[in-house]
């Protein structure tokens, strides 16, 4: 039996951790479709709205590994209340905004607080539920992040619509208190010994400057300046590995991938999961709209149906996983995650509805199974003394694999189509696109069956 206060401790972490795991998916997905509504009423160019979706992303990216840092050398509480703050604040600047600029600044400052959310809230949730209970844990609360993923596209649209783009913000920022309120009925951290409070604050800057390298230079593929950029990204990672390998208290302890397999293929085989199917919901829009011809909100409803199934699943898959090695189950789904990217490549202008759903729902059921497991699997490989890092160092590999998913894309959109508007581009060539990109993606996702089975034959991981 529970002693009462480790009870409550728990279900203020699960409640905490599950809103903010819910926040940021929603604002992210619920944006992209007010972005029409941004641009008439701020005045914004094409360039501009983009950065209006993306500039949150790559601040997070930035922030997301440092802020685990700090947070396991000065505690996770206080770091996961000052992302909760910045956010709700930056929240309250994005519905006052006045102008583009104001905007971006103020998703700018979203992405930092989200950043430093993603590295803490499952390092938190983590070190109240053990081995036995963690999975379920974990579950639920990968299910708050697609329930928000499944519930942005519909009820962002509808608020644009009833109340404007503002609205959309405004929803946000009585759940990002609530969380706020929350957290700050969690218990202190642990004090930790003096002598380990140092911060690599030169790691930090490089590897800030690594990660703007790549996420500009992913997203731009195939632009001249592009390869630049990525270039300048993975020089700059060789740099932060070798200063690491030499900094009194590095930023990212390498050991953590050099000494333990089962933290180091179960980190990759995120990045190969999240890089095979992120561009699929987009790709898929521009087939269901401009080669189906069905509306944005017909399309929306057909794309819901994978977040949907991969909210369902996910607490059944995660408790699973407290039992049955995340190498089975994780590997699994990554294999009905390839099913479905395979049957996107057959993709044909006559290929009914119900084909298509069934192709989301086998990537919907394959996240599931890969997820919250292949989660429960990085945070088990650790111990408590790095659960913010083990958090951050995930949330890094799934941010970079949407952008390298996204990179994908639009590279073979620039080399198919060039650079025209999508409407008049004829429907064959568009077509070919999004064919080879899912043939692309399926074999990425194939390949990342073989590092997901790497990881080896241990109880956890």
């Amino acid at each position: 039996m529970l002693n009462p206060d480790i009870r409550n401790q728990r279900l203020i972490a699960g409640i905490s951790a599950g809103i903010s795991s819910f926040l940021t998916p929603f604002m992210s997905s619920s944006t992209n479709i007010a972005l029409p509504a941004i641009g008439a009423e701020l005045n914004l160019n094409a360039v501009t709205l983009s950065w209006v979706a993306s500039v949150s992303l790559l601040s997070a990216g930035i922030f997301i590994l440092p802020g685990g840092r700090f947070a396991d050398l000065y505690g996770r509480r206080p770091v996961f209340i000052i992302g909760l703050g910045v956010y709700s604040l930056a929240t309250i600047g994005a519905v006052l905004a006045h102008s583009g600029s104001v905007l971006i600044l103020a998703r700018l400052f979203q992405g930092i607080g989200g950043g430093l959310i993603f590295s803490t809230g499952v390092a938190i949730l983590t070190g109240y539920y053990h081995a036995g209970s963690r999975g379920l844990a974990l579950g639920i609360n990968t299910a708050a992040v697609y329930t928000g993923l499944a519930l942005g596209p519909a009820l962002g649209g509808l608020l644009t619509g009833y109340f404007g783009w503002r609205a959309v913000f405004a929803v946000n920022l009585p759940f990002s208190v609530a969380a706020l309120i929350t957290a700050l009925f969690l218990p202190p951290d642990r004090k930790q010994e003096e002598r380990t409070r140092r911060f690599d604050f030169t790691g930090a800057i490089i590897y800030a400057g690594a990660i703007l390298s790549l996420m500009l230079g992913l997203t731009r593929l195939p632009q001249g300046d592009a390869m630049l950029l990525t270039s300048a990204g993975i020089l700059c990672l060789l740099v932060f590995g070798l200063w690491e390998l030499k900094a009194f208290l590095p930023l990212f302890p390498l050991p953590l991938f050099a000494r333990n397999p089962g933290f180091t293929f179960a980190n990759i085989a995120a990045l190969i999961h999240y890089a095979a199917t992120a561009g699929s919901g987009f790709l898929l829009s521009l087939y269901l709209q401009y080669i189906k011809g069905l509306s944005a909100q017909s399309a929306g409803i057909i794309l819901v149906s994978q977040p949907v199934v991969m909210a369902l699943f996910s607490p059944i898959t995660g408790k699973i996983s407290d039992r049955i090695p995340a190498r089975t189950i994780a590997s699994t789904g990554m294999a009905l995650s390839s099913i479905g990217l395979f049957m996107f490549a057959g993709l044909g202008i006559k290929t009914p509805t119900s084909l298509i759903t069934a192709g989301l729902l086998f990537v919907g059921l394959g996240f599931a199974l890969f997820s919250a497991p292949n989660t429960n699997a990085v945070m088990s490989a650790v111990s408590e003394e790095n659960y913010a890092t083990a958090s951050a160092t995930l949330g890094t590999m799934r941010l970079l694999g949407q952008m390298l998913s996204y990179g994908l894309a639009m590279m073979l959109i620039a080399i198919f189509i060039g650079n025209i508007p999508l409407p008049p581009a004829p429907q064959p060539v568009l077509l070919r696109t999004i064919r080879t990109a899912f043939v692309l993606f399926g074999a990425l996702c194939s390949i990342g069956i073989i590092t997901s089975l790497a990881r080896g034959r241990g109880t956890t991981v």
